[in-house]
């Protein structure tokens, strides 16, 4: 089936009607979460934007992967049911970063990776953090970052997601934050625009935002035509903040 046919349609409705519905549990360890692992290798990094992008891209990806909704038969995907429950509850996602052994590690864990750019990026199938493969669980949270680069303006037709630059947050938070606005503006999307977007491979555009650019940006999400993250403030920002705006080019 086509990936805009009926299936597709259930998948991106998922994303059409919000999340978080569900309060946390008191058992911190049965938090649910989406990791996401950042290949950052000592020798040559990927560039911060292609990372970020790559992150974003792989995120998206799995959310409308066929293995998160029902087969022709009826029968749900192996990631249904996990996935579902991740976005019932309150969506937080975890960035780790992996190098050589680890990094090859982490692709035999559920999830997806993209390469683009030359970065690579793998979002896995969210569960509980409490019980998280010790294939992830053992890669730091913290500890590297990449600098911030200027890479050429976006290419025409494809989405941007703007990150708030004074905030000056880490790759690890930025990841985070870039795969909650390809969700949301997913979310945004007719099926059909969603259903191209998908055929392009999710190909987005990560830049930071001065803050010139920024009140713009806000302006456009006032007027209904950007989306906008608002993180809960558990790390790094304060609650409330809007971290990433994304918008259509």
């Amino acid at each position: 089936m086509a990936r805009h046919g009926a299936d597709f349609v259930a998948r991106h409705g998922v994303l059409t009607r919000g999340y978080g519905h569900r309060p946390d549990p008191d058992d911190p360890g049965a938090v649910l979460a989406m990791p996401i692992v950042l290949h950052i290798p000592k020798q040559d990094p990927p560039a911060r934007s292609a990372l970020l992008e790559a992150a974003a891209m792989a995120t998206i990806a799995l959310c409308l992967d066929p293995r998160v909704g029902t087969g022709p038969d009826g029968e749900p995907g192996p990631w249904r049911e996990p996935y579902l429950a991740w976005t019932d509850a309150r969506i937080r996602k975890v960035s780790r970063r992996a190098r050589g052994a680890q990094w090859r590690a982490a692709q035999e864990v559920d999830g997806i990776t993209v390469e683009h750019r030359g970065a690579q990026a793998r979002a896995l199938v969210p569960g509980p953090v409490g019980l998280l493969d010790p294939r992830i669980s053992r890669l730091q949270i913290g500890g590297t970052d990449l600098p911030h680069d200027t890479p050429d303006d976006p290419p025409a037709g494809v989405p941007v997601l703007w990150i708030d630059a004074a905030l000056d947050m880490t790759v690890g938070k930025a990841a985070a934050q870039v795969g909650h606005a390809a969700m949301l503006f997913a979310g945004s999307l007719d099926a059909e625009h969603a259903g191209a977007w998908a055929e392009s491979g999710f190909v987005c555009a990560v830049r930071d935002a001065d803050p010139v650019r920024w009140r713009h940006l806000t302006k456009r999400v006032a007027d209904g035509t950007a989306v906008a993250v608002r993180d809960a403030g558990f790390t790094e920002v304060a609650p409330g903040s809007v971290t990433v705006i994304a918008v259509p080019s």
